[in-house]
Protein backbone atom coordinates (compact mmCIF):
# COMPACT_ATOMS: atom_id res chain seq x y z
CA UNK A 1 0.00 0.00 0.00
CA UNK A 2 2.79 2.25 0.55
CA UNK A 3 3.84 1.94 -2.85
CA UNK A 4 0.61 2.55 -4.10
CA UNK A 5 -0.21 5.70 -1.98
CA UNK A 6 3.32 6.93 -3.50
CA UNK A 7 2.07 6.24 -6.87
CA UNK A 8 -0.96 8.42 -6.51
CA UNK A 9 0.83 10.93 -4.60
CA UNK A 10 3.43 11.42 -8.10
CA UNK A 11 -0.21 11.47 -9.92
CA UNK A 12 -1.63 14.17 -7.79
CA UNK A 13 1.22 16.37 -8.20
CA UNK A 14 0.91 15.98 -12.33
CA UNK A 15 -2.39 16.44 -11.35
CA UNK A 16 -1.35 19.98 -9.92
CA UNK A 17 0.86 20.86 -12.59
CA UNK A 18 -1.58 19.99 -15.47
CA UNK A 19 -4.64 22.01 -13.60
CA UNK A 20 -1.62 25.56 -13.56
CA UNK A 21 -0.80 24.53 -17.37
CA UNK A 22 -4.10 23.77 -18.96
CA UNK A 23 -5.62 27.36 -16.95
CA UNK A 24 -3.12 29.59 -18.05
CA UNK A 25 -3.06 28.20 -21.60
CA UNK A 26 -6.23 28.67 -22.60
CA UNK A 27 -6.73 32.10 -20.48
CA UNK A 28 -3.77 33.68 -22.55
CA UNK A 29 -4.97 32.28 -25.86
CA UNK A 30 -8.43 33.45 -25.87
CA UNK A 31 -7.05 36.98 -24.84
CA UNK A 32 -5.05 37.08 -28.00
CA UNK A 33 -6.74 35.15 -30.38
CA UNK A 34 -9.71 35.95 -32.37
CA UNK A 35 -12.85 33.46 -31.44
CA UNK A 36 -12.50 32.16 -35.03
CA UNK A 37 -8.63 31.07 -34.94
CA UNK A 38 -8.95 29.75 -31.04
CA UNK A 39 -12.23 27.56 -32.27
CA UNK A 40 -9.45 25.86 -35.39
CA UNK A 41 -6.91 25.69 -32.77
CA UNK A 42 -9.33 23.31 -31.11
CA UNK A 43 -10.26 21.40 -33.99
CA UNK A 44 -6.51 20.89 -34.61
CA UNK A 45 -5.43 19.55 -31.73
CA UNK A 46 -8.71 17.24 -31.63
CA UNK A 47 -8.02 15.88 -35.30
CA UNK A 48 -4.47 15.33 -33.92
CA UNK A 49 -5.16 13.83 -30.85
CA UNK A 50 -7.25 10.94 -32.95
CA UNK A 51 -3.93 9.06 -32.89
CA UNK A 52 -3.43 9.00 -29.69
CA UNK A 53 -7.02 6.25 -29.42
CA UNK A 54 -4.88 4.39 -31.67
CA UNK A 55 -3.10 3.17 -28.03
CA UNK A 56 -6.01 0.47 -28.42
CA UNK A 57 -4.91 -0.83 -24.71
CA UNK A 58 -1.35 -1.22 -25.51
CA UNK A 59 -0.38 1.19 -22.99
CA UNK A 60 -2.60 -0.69 -20.16
CA UNK A 61 -1.18 -4.33 -21.59
CA UNK A 62 2.12 -3.62 -21.06
CA UNK A 63 1.93 -2.20 -18.03
CA UNK A 64 -0.72 -4.99 -16.89
CA UNK A 65 1.80 -8.43 -17.97
CA UNK A 66 5.11 -6.42 -17.19
CA UNK A 67 3.57 -5.66 -13.22
CA UNK A 68 2.92 -9.15 -13.16
CA UNK A 69 6.09 -10.86 -13.84
CA UNK A 70 7.52 -8.60 -12.31
CA UNK A 71 6.36 -9.03 -9.38
CA UNK A 72 7.23 -13.00 -10.03
CA UNK A 73 10.55 -11.57 -10.64
CA UNK A 74 10.44 -12.99 -14.14
CA UNK A 75 12.12 -9.82 -15.86
CA UNK A 76 12.69 -11.81 -18.76
CA UNK A 77 8.75 -13.01 -20.04
CA UNK A 78 8.11 -9.32 -18.52
CA UNK A 79 10.84 -7.94 -21.53
CA UNK A 80 8.69 -10.12 -24.22
CA UNK A 81 5.85 -8.65 -23.38
CA UNK A 82 7.31 -5.14 -23.68
CA UNK A 83 8.82 -5.88 -26.90
CA UNK A 84 6.04 -7.20 -28.36
CA UNK A 85 3.77 -4.38 -27.16
CA UNK A 86 6.95 -2.20 -29.26
CA UNK A 87 5.59 -4.28 -32.50
CA UNK A 88 2.37 -3.05 -32.19
CA UNK A 89 2.82 0.44 -31.80
CA UNK A 90 4.97 1.40 -34.31
CA UNK A 91 1.92 -0.81 -36.32
CA UNK A 92 -0.50 2.04 -34.53
CA UNK A 93 2.15 5.04 -35.46
CA UNK A 94 2.06 4.03 -39.26
CA UNK A 95 -1.74 3.83 -38.78
CA UNK A 96 -1.89 7.26 -37.14
CA UNK A 97 0.36 9.04 -39.81
CA UNK A 98 -2.08 8.02 -42.43
CA UNK A 99 -4.80 8.80 -40.34
CA UNK A 100 -3.31 12.33 -40.08
CA UNK A 101 -2.96 12.95 -43.89
CA UNK A 102 -6.78 11.68 -44.38
CA UNK A 103 -8.14 14.27 -41.81
CA UNK A 104 -5.61 16.64 -43.03
CA UNK A 105 -7.22 16.22 -46.92
CA UNK A 106 -10.87 16.22 -45.37
CA UNK A 107 -10.13 19.41 -43.51
CA UNK A 108 -12.91 21.54 -46.01
CA UNK A 109 -15.41 19.14 -45.97
CA UNK A 110 -15.21 18.11 -42.12
CA UNK A 111 -15.52 22.23 -41.10
CA UNK A 112 -17.52 24.13 -44.07
CA UNK A 113 -17.88 26.57 -41.68
CA UNK A 114 -14.68 27.38 -40.55
CA UNK A 115 -13.71 30.61 -42.53
CA UNK A 116 -11.41 29.63 -45.96
CA UNK A 117 -8.15 31.17 -45.25
CA UNK A 118 -8.29 28.92 -42.14
CA UNK A 119 -8.73 26.13 -44.00
CA UNK A 120 -5.36 26.12 -45.82
CA UNK A 121 -3.47 26.62 -42.18
CA UNK A 122 -5.39 24.27 -40.51
CA UNK A 123 -4.52 21.54 -43.08
CA UNK A 124 -0.83 21.49 -42.76
CA UNK A 125 -1.03 22.39 -38.61
CA UNK A 126 -3.61 18.75 -38.37
CA UNK A 127 -0.07 17.00 -40.45
CA UNK A 128 2.19 18.40 -37.99
CA UNK A 129 0.30 17.99 -35.19
CA UNK A 130 -0.69 14.45 -36.05
CA UNK A 131 2.75 13.22 -36.59
CA UNK A 132 4.46 14.30 -34.45
CA UNK A 133 1.68 12.64 -31.73
CA UNK A 134 2.10 9.44 -34.19
CA UNK A 135 5.56 9.64 -33.00
CA UNK A 136 4.71 9.89 -29.38
CA UNK A 137 2.46 6.92 -29.69
CA UNK A 138 5.50 4.65 -30.96
CA UNK A 139 7.29 5.73 -28.11
CA UNK A 140 4.56 5.18 -25.50
CA UNK A 141 5.42 1.48 -24.52
CA UNK A 142 8.67 2.54 -22.57
CA UNK A 143 6.27 4.67 -20.54
CA UNK A 144 4.23 2.03 -19.94
CA UNK A 145 7.18 0.25 -18.41
CA UNK A 146 7.56 2.46 -15.66
CA UNK A 147 3.36 2.24 -15.02
CA UNK A 148 3.98 -1.61 -14.80
CA UNK A 149 6.90 -1.23 -12.79
CA UNK A 150 4.84 1.09 -10.36
CA UNK A 151 7.20 3.80 -10.95
CA UNK A 152 4.46 6.62 -11.64
CA UNK A 153 7.20 9.66 -10.71
CA UNK A 154 9.41 8.83 -14.08
CA UNK A 155 6.58 9.24 -16.74
CA UNK A 156 4.43 11.89 -15.06
CA UNK A 157 7.86 14.10 -14.91
CA UNK A 158 8.08 13.32 -18.45
CA UNK A 159 4.42 14.46 -19.35
CA UNK A 160 4.83 17.54 -17.08
CA UNK A 161 8.10 18.52 -18.96
CA UNK A 162 5.48 17.71 -22.03
CA UNK A 163 3.06 19.85 -20.95
CA UNK A 164 5.43 23.01 -19.94
CA UNK A 165 7.02 23.43 -22.51
CA UNK A 166 4.23 22.91 -25.02
CA UNK A 167 2.76 25.86 -23.19
CA UNK A 168 5.78 28.26 -23.44
CA UNK A 169 5.94 27.33 -27.07
CA UNK A 170 2.75 27.68 -27.99
CA UNK A 171 2.64 31.10 -26.03
CA UNK A 172 6.02 32.24 -27.92
CA UNK A 173 4.51 31.49 -31.05
CA UNK A 174 1.35 33.35 -30.52
CA UNK A 175 2.69 36.66 -29.02
CA UNK A 176 5.24 36.98 -32.09
CA UNK A 177 1.56 36.46 -33.98
CA UNK A 178 3.35 33.30 -35.64
CA UNK A 179 -0.16 32.12 -36.98
CA UNK A 180 -1.87 28.21 -36.74
CA UNK A 181 0.94 26.15 -38.88
CA UNK A 182 3.84 28.28 -36.35
CA UNK A 183 1.55 26.81 -33.12
CA UNK A 184 1.44 23.62 -34.79
CA UNK A 185 5.29 23.74 -35.23
CA UNK A 186 5.96 23.99 -31.83
CA UNK A 187 3.93 21.83 -30.33
CA UNK A 188 5.26 19.29 -32.88
CA UNK A 189 8.81 20.03 -31.71
CA UNK A 190 8.09 19.36 -28.28
CA UNK A 191 6.05 15.71 -28.63
CA UNK A 192 9.47 14.60 -30.87
CA UNK A 193 11.45 16.13 -28.05
CA UNK A 194 9.33 14.23 -25.47
CA UNK A 195 9.30 11.01 -27.23
CA UNK A 196 13.35 10.98 -27.39
CA UNK A 197 12.98 11.63 -23.33
CA UNK A 198 11.35 8.88 -22.88
CA UNK A 199 13.26 6.03 -24.62
CA UNK A 200 16.36 7.90 -22.81
CA UNK A 201 14.62 7.48 -19.11
CA UNK A 202 14.27 3.70 -19.70
CA UNK A 203 17.77 3.04 -21.09
CA UNK A 204 19.24 4.91 -17.81
CA UNK A 205 16.32 3.50 -15.41
CA UNK A 206 14.26 0.77 -16.82
CA UNK A 207 16.88 -1.69 -18.74
CA UNK A 208 16.22 -4.45 -16.76
CA UNK A 209 13.03 -4.61 -18.47
CA UNK A 210 14.43 -4.79 -22.31
CA UNK A 211 12.68 -3.75 -25.51
CA UNK A 212 13.68 -4.72 -29.07
CA UNK A 213 12.05 -6.36 -32.16
CA UNK A 214 14.43 -9.17 -31.91
CA UNK A 215 12.63 -10.30 -28.61
CA UNK A 216 9.11 -10.42 -29.85
CA UNK A 217 7.89 -13.96 -29.58
CA UNK A 218 4.83 -15.17 -32.32
CA UNK A 219 3.28 -16.51 -28.45
CA UNK A 220 3.71 -13.62 -26.76
CA UNK A 221 2.35 -11.06 -29.40
CA UNK A 222 -0.91 -13.56 -29.75
CA UNK A 223 -1.66 -13.12 -26.02
CA UNK A 224 -0.77 -9.71 -26.22
CA UNK A 225 -3.07 -9.38 -28.92
CA UNK A 226 -5.74 -10.87 -27.66
CA UNK A 227 -5.48 -9.47 -24.23
CA UNK A 228 -5.89 -5.77 -26.18
CA UNK A 229 -8.69 -6.78 -28.35
CA UNK A 230 -11.20 -5.89 -25.72
CA UNK A 231 -9.49 -3.21 -24.49
CA UNK A 232 -9.15 -1.69 -27.94
CA UNK A 233 -13.15 -1.64 -28.19
CA UNK A 234 -12.66 -0.07 -24.91
CA UNK A 235 -10.44 2.82 -26.44
CA UNK A 236 -13.11 3.36 -29.73
CA UNK A 237 -15.58 3.49 -27.31
CA UNK A 238 -13.55 6.43 -25.75
CA UNK A 239 -12.80 7.82 -28.41
CA UNK A 240 -16.47 8.01 -29.54
CA UNK A 241 -17.67 9.22 -25.75
CA UNK A 242 -15.25 11.60 -25.82
CA UNK A 243 -12.97 12.34 -28.75
CA UNK A 244 -15.85 13.32 -30.98
CA UNK A 245 -18.17 16.09 -29.19
CA UNK A 246 -15.76 19.24 -30.22
CA UNK A 247 -15.51 17.41 -34.13
CA UNK A 248 -19.54 17.11 -34.12
CA UNK A 249 -19.43 20.79 -32.93
CA UNK A 250 -17.17 21.85 -35.23
CA UNK A 251 -18.87 20.21 -37.96
CA UNK A 252 -22.67 21.47 -37.13
CA UNK A 253 -22.30 24.47 -35.27
CA UNK A 254 -18.88 26.08 -35.54
CA UNK A 255 -19.02 29.55 -34.44
CA UNK A 256 -19.71 27.90 -30.83
CA UNK A 257 -16.34 25.09 -31.29
CA UNK A 258 -14.42 28.12 -29.12
CA UNK A 259 -17.32 28.10 -26.58
CA UNK A 260 -17.80 24.37 -25.95
CA UNK A 261 -13.91 23.31 -25.83
CA UNK A 262 -13.46 25.72 -23.19
CA UNK A 263 -16.37 23.69 -20.95
CA UNK A 264 -14.55 20.34 -21.92
CA UNK A 265 -11.29 21.67 -20.15
CA UNK A 266 -12.56 21.48 -16.87
CA UNK A 267 -13.63 18.55 -16.78
CA UNK A 268 -11.13 17.31 -18.33
CA UNK A 269 -9.63 18.44 -15.14
CA UNK A 270 -11.83 16.26 -13.56
CA UNK A 271 -10.75 13.53 -15.28
CA UNK A 272 -7.30 13.62 -15.27
CA UNK A 273 -7.83 13.53 -11.13
CA UNK A 274 -9.79 10.81 -11.13
CA UNK A 275 -7.78 8.66 -13.27
CA UNK A 276 -4.46 10.05 -11.08
CA UNK A 277 -6.13 8.23 -7.94
CA UNK A 278 -7.53 5.45 -9.88
CA UNK A 279 -4.62 4.52 -12.29
CA UNK A 280 -2.28 3.02 -9.66
CA UNK A 281 -4.88 0.58 -9.17
CA UNK A 282 -4.29 -1.26 -12.26
CA UNK A 283 -0.74 -2.51 -11.95
CA UNK A 284 -1.75 -2.49 -8.06
CA UNK A 285 -4.44 -4.83 -8.78
CA UNK A 286 -3.07 -6.70 -11.46
CA UNK A 287 -0.33 -8.00 -8.90
CA UNK A 288 -2.82 -8.23 -5.76
CA UNK A 289 -5.35 -10.27 -7.91
CA UNK A 290 -2.18 -13.26 -7.88
CA UNK A 291 -2.16 -13.78 -4.33
CA UNK A 292 -5.61 -12.55 -3.07
CA UNK A 293 -9.09 -13.64 -3.11
CA UNK A 294 -12.18 -12.78 -5.53
CA UNK A 295 -14.37 -12.04 -2.28
CA UNK A 296 -10.68 -9.67 -0.67
CA UNK A 297 -10.97 -7.93 -4.29
CA UNK A 298 -14.11 -6.99 -4.09
CA UNK A 299 -13.71 -5.37 -0.69
CA UNK A 300 -10.66 -3.43 -1.99
CA UNK A 301 -13.40 -2.20 -4.79
CA UNK A 302 -15.82 -0.78 -2.38
CA UNK A 303 -13.93 0.95 -0.54
CA UNK A 304 -12.14 2.40 -3.62
CA UNK A 305 -15.25 3.06 -5.16
CA UNK A 306 -16.97 4.92 -2.58
CA UNK A 307 -13.50 7.11 -2.75
CA UNK A 308 -14.00 7.95 -6.15
CA UNK A 309 -17.23 9.26 -5.91
CA UNK A 310 -17.09 11.24 -3.06
CA UNK A 311 -13.27 12.15 -5.24
CA UNK A 312 -15.77 13.06 -8.43
CA UNK A 313 -17.97 15.10 -5.99
CA UNK A 314 -16.02 17.22 -4.39
CA UNK A 315 -13.90 18.46 -7.90
CA UNK A 316 -16.95 18.77 -9.56
CA UNK A 317 -19.49 20.60 -7.41
CA UNK A 318 -17.69 24.15 -7.31
CA UNK A 319 -17.33 24.04 -10.64
CA UNK A 320 -21.03 23.18 -11.38
CA UNK A 321 -22.57 25.57 -8.78
CA UNK A 322 -19.80 28.31 -8.66
CA UNK A 323 -19.29 27.33 -12.47
CA UNK A 324 -19.92 31.38 -13.64
CA UNK A 325 -17.41 33.36 -11.26
CA UNK A 326 -14.93 30.75 -11.99
CA UNK A 327 -15.01 30.53 -15.69
CA UNK A 328 -14.79 34.96 -15.20
CA UNK A 329 -11.93 35.24 -13.94
CA UNK A 330 -10.53 32.09 -16.00
CA UNK A 331 -11.14 33.47 -19.89
CA UNK A 332 -13.93 36.42 -18.93
CA UNK A 333 -17.31 37.50 -18.85
CA UNK A 334 -18.07 36.52 -22.16
CA UNK A 335 -16.43 33.29 -22.78
CA UNK A 336 -18.41 32.46 -19.04
CA UNK A 337 -21.95 33.60 -20.42
CA UNK A 338 -21.27 31.10 -23.33
CA UNK A 339 -19.39 28.23 -21.72
CA UNK A 340 -21.72 27.36 -18.59
CA UNK A 341 -24.92 25.19 -19.32
CA UNK A 342 -21.80 23.20 -21.24
CA UNK A 343 -19.80 23.07 -18.47
CA UNK A 344 -22.50 22.15 -15.87
CA UNK A 345 -24.55 19.24 -18.38
CA UNK A 346 -20.25 17.99 -18.94
CA UNK A 347 -19.47 18.27 -15.29
CA UNK A 348 -22.79 16.24 -13.84
CA UNK A 349 -22.74 13.54 -17.51
CA UNK A 350 -18.75 12.62 -16.56
CA UNK A 351 -19.43 12.42 -12.46
CA UNK A 352 -21.90 9.69 -13.60
CA UNK A 353 -19.70 7.70 -16.00
CA UNK A 354 -16.90 7.92 -13.79
CA UNK A 355 -18.44 6.41 -10.63
CA UNK A 356 -17.47 3.05 -12.47
CA UNK A 357 -13.86 3.98 -13.30
CA UNK A 358 -12.68 1.74 -10.20
CA UNK A 359 -14.32 -1.27 -11.28
CA UNK A 360 -13.65 -0.89 -14.88
CA UNK A 361 -10.03 -0.48 -13.73
CA UNK A 362 -9.75 -3.38 -11.84
CA UNK A 363 -11.60 -5.43 -14.17
CA UNK A 364 -9.28 -4.91 -16.36
CA UNK A 365 -6.49 -5.68 -13.71
CA UNK A 366 -7.60 -9.00 -13.64
CA UNK A 367 -7.93 -9.75 -17.23
CA UNK A 368 -12.03 -9.98 -17.56
CA UNK A 369 -12.69 -6.94 -19.53
CA UNK A 370 -14.31 -8.69 -22.15
CA UNK A 371 -17.70 -9.17 -19.74
CA UNK A 372 -17.74 -5.33 -19.11
CA UNK A 373 -17.13 -4.35 -23.13
CA UNK A 374 -21.40 -4.09 -23.26
CA UNK A 375 -21.28 -1.39 -21.51
CA UNK A 376 -19.02 0.53 -22.76
CA UNK A 377 -20.02 -0.21 -26.65
CA UNK A 378 -23.71 0.67 -25.71
CA UNK A 379 -22.87 3.89 -24.20
CA UNK A 380 -20.83 4.88 -27.48
CA UNK A 381 -23.21 4.06 -29.81
CA UNK A 382 -26.06 6.17 -27.53
CA UNK A 383 -23.57 8.80 -27.12
CA UNK A 384 -22.70 9.13 -30.50
CA UNK A 385 -26.14 8.76 -32.02
CA UNK A 386 -27.71 11.07 -29.68
CA UNK A 387 -24.85 13.55 -29.93
CA UNK A 388 -24.94 13.82 -33.69
CA UNK A 389 -28.91 13.63 -33.96
CA UNK A 390 -29.35 16.33 -31.56
CA UNK A 391 -26.66 18.54 -32.69
CA UNK A 392 -28.15 18.43 -36.15
CA UNK A 393 -31.44 20.04 -34.40
CA UNK A 394 -30.16 22.00 -31.24
CA UNK A 395 -26.65 22.63 -32.47
CA UNK A 396 -23.47 22.52 -29.30
CA UNK A 397 -26.10 22.26 -26.34
CA UNK A 398 -27.47 19.29 -28.50
CA UNK A 399 -23.74 17.80 -27.87
CA UNK A 400 -23.85 17.91 -24.43
CA UNK A 401 -26.64 16.41 -23.65
CA UNK A 402 -26.14 13.61 -26.21
CA UNK A 403 -23.12 12.83 -23.74
CA UNK A 404 -25.09 13.12 -20.85
CA UNK A 405 -27.76 10.33 -21.90
CA UNK A 406 -24.60 8.15 -22.65
CA UNK A 407 -23.46 8.17 -19.23
CA UNK A 408 -26.65 6.96 -17.65
CA UNK A 409 -26.54 4.41 -20.15
CA UNK A 410 -22.83 3.36 -19.09
CA UNK A 411 -23.82 3.44 -15.35
CA UNK A 412 -27.19 1.62 -15.72
CA UNK A 413 -25.16 -1.27 -17.99
CA UNK A 414 -22.67 -1.87 -15.41
CA UNK A 415 -24.59 -1.63 -12.56
CA UNK A 416 -27.72 -4.16 -14.61
CA UNK A 417 -25.26 -6.69 -16.65
CA UNK A 418 -21.29 -6.07 -16.28
CA UNK A 419 -20.84 -6.19 -12.18
CA UNK A 420 -23.14 -9.63 -12.44
CA UNK A 421 -21.09 -11.05 -15.10
CA UNK A 422 -17.87 -10.70 -13.01
CA UNK A 423 -18.49 -11.76 -9.48
CA UNK A 424 -15.69 -14.15 -10.44
CA UNK A 425 -12.65 -11.93 -10.28
CA UNK A 426 -14.60 -8.38 -7.74
CA UNK A 427 -16.94 -10.60 -5.39
CA UNK A 428 -19.52 -8.05 -4.25
CA UNK A 429 -22.98 -6.80 -3.38
CA UNK A 430 -24.50 -4.58 -5.78
CA UNK A 431 -27.14 -3.42 -3.45
CA UNK A 432 -24.28 -2.44 -0.98
CA UNK A 433 -22.55 -0.38 -3.32
CA UNK A 434 -25.33 1.71 -3.98
CA UNK A 435 -26.21 2.25 -0.37
CA UNK A 436 -22.61 2.34 0.91
CA UNK A 437 -20.76 3.39 -1.84
CA UNK A 438 -22.61 5.55 -4.34
CA UNK A 439 -25.63 7.34 -2.02
CA UNK A 440 -23.07 7.57 0.97
CA UNK A 441 -20.80 9.81 -0.92
CA UNK A 442 -23.80 11.36 -2.57
CA UNK A 443 -25.15 13.35 0.60
CA UNK A 444 -22.00 15.93 0.23
CA UNK A 445 -24.42 17.36 -2.62
CA UNK A 446 -27.07 18.75 -0.19
CA UNK A 447 -25.47 22.40 0.13
CA UNK A 448 -24.34 21.81 -3.65
CA UNK A 449 -28.66 21.17 -4.35
CA UNK A 450 -29.29 24.02 -1.69
CA UNK A 451 -27.28 26.87 -3.71
CA UNK A 452 -28.33 25.76 -6.85
CA UNK A 453 -32.16 26.62 -5.91
CA UNK A 454 -30.75 29.60 -4.39
CA UNK A 455 -29.62 30.85 -7.30
CA UNK A 456 -33.00 30.12 -9.20
CA UNK A 457 -34.24 33.11 -7.48
CA UNK A 458 -31.74 35.46 -6.43
CA UNK A 459 -28.07 35.23 -8.07
CA UNK A 460 -26.54 38.25 -6.05
CA UNK A 461 -27.82 36.12 -2.61
CA UNK A 462 -26.10 32.91 -4.38
CA UNK A 463 -23.19 35.15 -5.22
CA UNK A 464 -22.68 36.44 -1.66
CA UNK A 465 -19.25 35.18 0.21
CA UNK A 466 -21.35 34.07 3.36
CA UNK A 467 -23.17 31.48 1.04
CA UNK A 468 -20.08 30.21 -0.19
CA UNK A 469 -18.72 29.70 3.20
CA UNK A 470 -22.29 27.84 4.36
CA UNK A 471 -21.52 25.71 1.04
CA UNK A 472 -18.02 25.19 2.45
CA UNK A 473 -18.84 24.03 5.70
CA UNK A 474 -21.73 21.93 5.10
CA UNK A 475 -19.92 19.77 2.66
CA UNK A 476 -17.16 19.61 4.65
CA UNK A 477 -19.36 18.10 7.37
CA UNK A 478 -21.41 16.00 5.37
CA UNK A 479 -17.83 14.63 3.66
CA UNK A 480 -16.35 14.57 7.60
CA UNK A 481 -19.65 12.85 9.13
CA UNK A 482 -21.52 10.72 6.76
CA UNK A 483 -19.42 9.97 3.52
CA UNK A 484 -16.22 9.18 5.34
CA UNK A 485 -17.02 6.35 8.27
CA UNK A 486 -15.33 5.65 11.21
CA UNK A 487 -12.43 4.03 9.97
CA UNK A 488 -11.54 6.53 7.46
CA UNK A 489 -11.70 8.94 10.31
CA UNK A 490 -9.20 7.22 12.56
CA UNK A 491 -6.72 6.76 9.52
CA UNK A 492 -7.22 10.16 8.39
CA UNK A 493 -6.74 11.55 12.21
CA UNK A 494 -3.73 8.53 12.30
CA UNK A 495 -1.64 9.51 9.31
CA UNK A 496 -2.03 13.04 10.49
CA UNK A 497 -0.76 12.28 13.93
CA UNK A 498 2.12 10.11 12.93
CA UNK A 499 3.29 12.81 10.03
CA UNK A 500 3.09 15.80 12.64
CA UNK A 501 5.04 13.43 15.17
CA UNK A 502 8.12 12.87 12.33
CA UNK A 503 7.86 16.68 11.66
CA UNK A 504 8.57 17.09 15.98
CA UNK A 505 11.07 14.60 15.55
CA UNK A 506 12.86 15.75 12.74
CA UNK A 507 13.07 19.69 14.47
Amino acid sequence: MSRLSRNIAASLLRVVANVIISLALPAYLVSRLPVAVYSAWILILQLGAYVSFLDLGIQTSVAKFVAEFEAKEDNETASQYASAGLAMTSAMAFCGMLLTLILAWQVPRLFSSMPALLQGEARLSVVLVGVSLSVLLLCSVFAAVFIGLQRYAVPNAILVVNRVLVTVSVCIAVFFQGGLRIMAGAFAVVNLVTAGLQVFCWRKMAANIAISFSRVSRIIFSRMVHYSAYLAIWSVGMLLVSGLDVTIVGHFDFKRTAFYAIAVMPTNLLLLVISSVIGPMMPASAAMSTRRSPIEMGVVFMRVSRYAVLLLLLVGLPLIVFGYPILRIWVGAYYAANCLLYLRILLLANIIRNACLPYATMVIATGRQKAATGATVAEAVVNVAASVFLASRFGAIGVAYGTLLGSLVSLSMHLMLSMKLTQDALHFSRRNLLVRGFARAATVTGPSICVLALQRYSQVAANQPATFVAWFVGTALLTWLIALDRRDREEFLGRISRAFSNSVRSV
